[in-house]
């Protein structure tokens, strides 16, 4: 008995020995990618009165107070196929997990085995002496049938000697993590891309809107001056100027519609309905929503660890460190154990002798210690592959760098040109204000007043461009610091 006991104690002793091991680089968290100077540089330089310190927000959209907006981007966070297509990404790295983590426990499995044999020119002759051949005793051909019946359960189990399953389970676990940022980073393009189609939308309406009040008066205009011509008070070149400005005046309209009818169809798209569906909801010109007076960005040093796109990279660099751990693995002996145990015999009966079966047990140690350096190579390459998702990662973070950097610039600049159109169109206004007192006094001409409305609706219009691209830095600044991350 001590003699069948031995080899499985040493093999258990052997086990907890080896069993805490684990090769490979254990991941120390990412790489410096970029001096602390160069983060802070970005919310430094953008320092205009317009951004303070505050923690960040998540629904980063609703200062912008359009309930419409709100709206879109609710049904495109719940129903865009892109965000349903990240959804199944993390449900698969879920289950890899859970794949790896069962491959650290025993498998068992079950068998059930009939078998028929008929074995020619061979009698075997029962207990008391009769022939059970069943064939003809007067010379036919002798022979025997046999019938098998058995049942059968074994197991395997291979102990994870050097650590290799585990860094198995650590990369899945990063893979969880890095799909779930993924998502978030979906979640955060396509509430960006509601936001800029809807404010691309409204800058479109309310152009065309200035431009067809701009045609009427141009239309009032080329009458007036043809009025003129005929009393020989003006000239066929004014005509014709006035003939120009409304055929120009015109062309511009064109063009503005396609992209309001391309921007709706777009906006039907992300909310995962067809193009045409918004239409009725959005065919109202709406006013273009303006950002909040202040900005919040929150701790400069929390940019890295908010985008998401920074955090999968990170995650992808953290699953294959631990993919370098698998590879070196595989380059030392594996232990395994297999279990077999059996009940059965020629009979149907036999099946419930349950003190009458048969049992194997047998530990197995492997070692493809001479394998050319395919192991070796596999290292290498993993390695490789760790040292390509370092470099990823690296640039990830400098392009965040750079995408708050020229997001915030352009949002500094943006309010100062706002600030000078918005004075510009009051210029306008009070030119328009003041020429229509002239004609009320008879001292200016009704085509001087439609000139100067023509005036201010194009400052108008300027306008109208420059609130919606302010609007859409405000976007671009809540995609590049990671404050939409919840």
């Amino acid at each position: 008995m001590r003699s069948i006991l031995l080899l499985p104690l040493m093999t258990g002793a052997l086990t907890v020995t080896l069993a805490g091991c684990t090769v490979g680089p254990d991941y120390a968290g990412p790489p410096r990618a970029a001096s602390d100077g160069a983060t802070a540089a970005a919310f430094v330089r953008a320092d205009a009165g317009a951004v303070t310190a505050a923690p960040p927000v998540a629904d980063w959209w609703k200062p912008l107070g359009d309930p419409l907006l709100d709206d879109l981007i609710a049904r495109a966070l719940a129903g865009n196929t892109d965000v349903k297509a990240g959804e199944a990404r993390l449900r698969q790295a879920r289950a890899a997990l859970g794949e790896e983590r069962a491959n650290l426990a025993p498998k068992v499995s079950a068998s059930a085995m009939y078998a028929h044999a008929h074995v020619p020119g061979v009698a075997f002759g029962s207990s008391d002496g009769s022939d059970s051949s069943g064939g003809d005793s007067s010379g036919g051909s002798s022979g025997t049938d046999l019938n098998l019946y058995n049942l059968g359960f074994n197991a395997s189990w291979e102990v994870d000697l050097f650590g290799g399953q585990r860094r198995a389970v650590e990369a899945a676990r990063a893979g969880i993590e890095g799909a779930e940022a993924s998502l978030a980073d979906v979640q955060v393009s396509i509430a960006a891309n509601v936001a800029k189609s809807y404010l691309d939308l409204r800058d479109r309406q309310q152009r065309i809107a200035l431009g067809q009040q701009s045609i009427a008066w141009q239309e009032e205009a080329l009458t007036l001056t043809r009025q003129r011509l005929e009393s020989g008070t003006a000239t066929a070149m004014e005509v014709a100027q006035a003939e120009g400005q409304l055929a120009s005046a015109r062309a511009q309209i064109a063009p503005l519609a396609a992209e309001r009818d391309a921007y709706m169809n777009a906006l039907a798209v992300l909310t995962a309905q067809e193009p045409g569906a918004l239409d009725a909801a959005l065919t109202a010109a709406g006013e273009i929503p303006l950002p909040p007076a202040t900005v919040p960005v929150g701790d400069p040093a929390r940019l890295i660890a908010n985008r998401p796109d920074i955090r999968a990279a990170e995650r992808e660099l953290a699953a294959d460190t631990a993919k370098i751990g698998q590879a070196e693995a595989a380059r030392f002996p594996r232990l395994s154990f297999m279990g077999l145990i059996g009940i059965g015999g020629t009979k149907i009966s036999d099946l419930g002798k349950l003190d009458d079966f048969t049992a194997l047990a047998a530990p197995q140690l492997s070692w493809s210690f001479l394998d050319f350096g395919r192991s070796k190579a596999k290292v290498h390459q993993s390695e490789a592959v760790r040292d390509e998702a370092e470099a990823r990662y690296r640039g990830t973070v400098l392009t965040a760098l750079r995408d708050a950097e020229d997001s915030l610039a352009r949002y500094r600049e943006g309010r100062i040109t706002v600030a000078a159109l918005a004075r510009a169109r009051d210029k306008a206004a009070m030119a328009e204000s003041l020429t229509d007192q002239r004609f009320q006094s008879g001292t200016a001409t009704r085509v001087a007043v439609l000139n100067a409305r023509r005036d201010r609706s194009s400052a108008e219009q300027n306008l109208v461009t420059a609130r919606a691209a302010l609007t859409s830095d405000y976007v671009a600044i809540q995609k590049a610091l990671g404050l939409a991350w919840r």
